[in-house]
């Protein structure tokens, strides 16, 4: 049973939240402050964290800043406000994914499940190793082969390829690809993502003569099994 933990002064979201994630079967932790927030973050061993912005105490980039300095745990921002300059400073920050107030319960619940998909690395791993049939990825070098034939990816083909290695099996829209894998100036640009999924398939499926990365009509991509 994953561990969540909510920060969010609203008390009203607070248990709203609280409850929905509780009837999906997670066990949640609640703060209502920034620094008792922060101290439930480093302490309780949480598997994921869902961050108000605005928040008493300190503030919630301040949070996810001082998380981000020992964890890796996965952080989901929230926020009032429809204002990019917030989204980009969470992003900055580490923060894994953003959604506005008001949201659907159902999109959350999906972005958490990604979240926690994400951090279990549902794929072959030794240490710093992705595998996949035959491609191999070296996390701490960036390096890529297939079946020990080096590939030559750019930073941002490559960070592509993690992403959707580490979310196997998992159909991610090109929004989603686009906020997890590439900078601010793209928000809003997904086209982008199909002009890089384009050059991983000319430098992977077209070159070794395989099928690694599907396309889901009228939603995004997925690597499959």
């Amino acid at each position: 049973m994953a561990k969540i933990l909510i920060v969010e002064d609203e008390t009203k979201i607070a248990r709203f939240l609280e409850l929905e994630l509780k009837h999906e079967g997670y066990e949640v932790l609640l703060a209502g402050d920034g620094r008792l927030g922060l101290e439930k973050a480093l302490k309780d061993n949480v598997d994921l964290i869902i961050l108000d912005i605005m928040l008493p105490g300190l503030s919630g980039i301040e949070v996810c800043r001082r998380v981000r300095l020992e964890s890796q745990v996965p952080i989901i921002m929230l926020t009032a406000k429809d204002d990019v300059t917030d989204k980009v400073a969470g992003l900055d920050m580490g923060a894994d994914d953003y959604m506005t107030k008001p949201f659907a319960i159902e999109e959350l619940l999906a972005r958490i499940r990604v979240a926690l998909n994400r951090k279990k690395l549902t794929v072959d791993t030794k240490g710093d190793i992705l595998q996949i049939g035959g491609l191999t990825l070296n996390i701490k070098s960036h390096g890529a082969s297939y079946n020990e034939d080096e590939l030559v990816l750019t930073k941002k083909e490559y960070e592509l390829l993690e992403y959707l290695i580490r979310n196997k099996n998992i159909a991610l829209t090109r929004e989603q690809l686009l906020n997890n894998v590439w900078d601010y100036e793209y928000f809003g640009d997904t086209n982008v993502v199909d002009v890089y999924i384009r050059y991983l398939r000319q430098k992977i499926d077209e070159k070794y003569g395989i099928h690694l990365i599907s396309t889901v009509r009228g939603l995004g991509y997925i690597i499959k099994d």
